[in-house]
């Protein structure tokens, strides 16, 4: 049969129309798999989220001095340089008084009072040449309770000096198990000849400057500043007069006994 002209435009934009749909349904889930492109990015498949494990670590567990120590530390950030079995600040609020530069016949025996009035354990870096004019002040002192550390023979800036005499200096100083360098002036060879002689260099995290002579509030104010669990503090019993760090001493333990801190001696 044959259709009129305007019949045959009609069917035909009906068939054109079916065409068009059918070509634009998108294809089925199955027909899509068969034409997937892994390096598509539209097709890459989400990565799976990957969880962090982290681990808790104690903080100076182990240090050094200062400092984290000191006693690494540093050092002790502080400024302590010791080894890990000292573990300085992990035996609760403990803190470590140390005085350089006596024995002294006069001020050390009145620090000596203020720590025992207190209770109170310290360390006393002692110059050879003045341990060996007041042998029975070094034996008050480790009688009491206190440890002894070497502070070289006769107090000089020992990067300045030969290898000899360093040697020299520090092996004449006291027996101990510690050493503290004058002016805290050390280097890598200073460090090598204290190992030498079965000692660690033990430095500090706070600095009174009571060697200033600044005035006993301002001495007290610089060890409670400092104060914190494991520090290592720097006074002098020697070196000069001093009646200011006597008296600063007497009330920041006061004040530091009432915080709930204990004072001990580096094992030295």
């Amino acid at each position: 049969m044959t259709l009129p002209p305007g019949k045959l435009l009609l069917v035909a934009a009906i068939l054109f129309g079916a065409a068009l749909a059918h070509a634009a349904k998108p294809p089925t889930p199955s027909a899509a798999g068969n034409h997937r492109v892994a390096s598509s990015p539209a097709w890459r498949a989400p990565a799976k989220p990957i969880q962090a494990k982290f681990s808790k670590q104690k903080v100076g567990s182990s240090k050094p001095g200062h400092r984290p120590s000191a006693a690494g530390r540093k050092s002790h950030p502080t400024g302590t340089t010791v080894a890990a079995d000292w573990t300085l600040g992990n035996d609760g609020k403990v803190i470590y008084l140390t005085f350089d530069d006596g024995p002294q016949p006069i001020f050390t025996p009145k620090v000596l009072a203020v720590l025992a009035r207190h209770r109170a354990k310290a360390t006393f870096f002692v110059l050879g040449r003045e341990a060996a004019k007041y042998p029975e002040l070094v034996e008050t002192t480790r009688a009491q309770g206190h440890t002894i550390g070497n502070h070289t023979w006769d107090h000089p800036l020992l990067t300045h000096l030969t290898p000899q005499r360093i040697r020299q200096e520090i092996f004449s100083g006291v027996k101990s198990k510690c050493f503290r360098p004058p002016y805290r002036d050390t280097n890598a060879t200073v460090a090598a000849v204290a190992a030498a002689n079965h000692q660690r260099e033990v430095l500090w995290d706070v600095d009174t400057l009571d060697w200033e002579k600044p005035g006993a509030a301002k001495i007290e104010r610089a060890i409670l500043r400092g104060a914190h669990p494991g520090a290592v503090i720097l006074m002098h019993d020697g070196g000069g007069s001093r009646p200011q760090t006597v008296a600063a001493l007497d009330r920041a333990l006061t004040q530091l006994t009432a915080q709930g801190y204990s004072f001990r001696a580096l094992p030295c």
